[in-house]
């Protein structure tokens, strides 16, 4: 089982960028799609941005769809999500999950590993 850890959350004006991180622990992690999930107060919690095992195929929320880039380093166990033109309607808890089957995967129930979360405020 694969444990995750984001960081790299903060407090950032309308149009501005930041880059959360996510460590994982574990042998399965270059097998798994690894994705990031946001959660708004009041809201259920939302998929962002995917990408599968190898690296080459990623895929994300229309919402998000050019300002947001996630990848990944197989060799170092983490995942990256690069937000960009970052707007006040992003703001959210934002988390990392993996689904260890290697599918492709975007709906909550289907990722079985998931971190605390890294709390994103975009001021207006």
């Amino acid at each position: 089982q694969l444990q995750l850890v984001e960081s790299g959350g903060g407090l950032v004006q309308a149009g501005g960028s930041l880059r959360l991180s996510c460590a994982a622990s574990g042998r399965t992690f270059s097998n798994s799609t690894m994705s990031w999930f946001r959660q708004a107060p009041g809201k259920e919690r939302e998929f962002v941005a995917g990408i599968l095992r190898s690296g080459h195929y990623t895929y994300y929320a229309d919402s998000v769809k050019g300002r947001f880039t996630i990848s990944r380093d197989n060799a170092k166990n983490t995942v990256a999500l690069q937000m960009n033109s970052l707007k006040p309607e992003d703001t959210a808890v934002y988390y990392c999950a993996a689904d260890l089957s290697g599918r492709y995967a975007s709906a909550p129930r289907q990722f079985g590993a998931w971190g605390q979360g890294t709390q994103v405020t975009v001021s207006s």
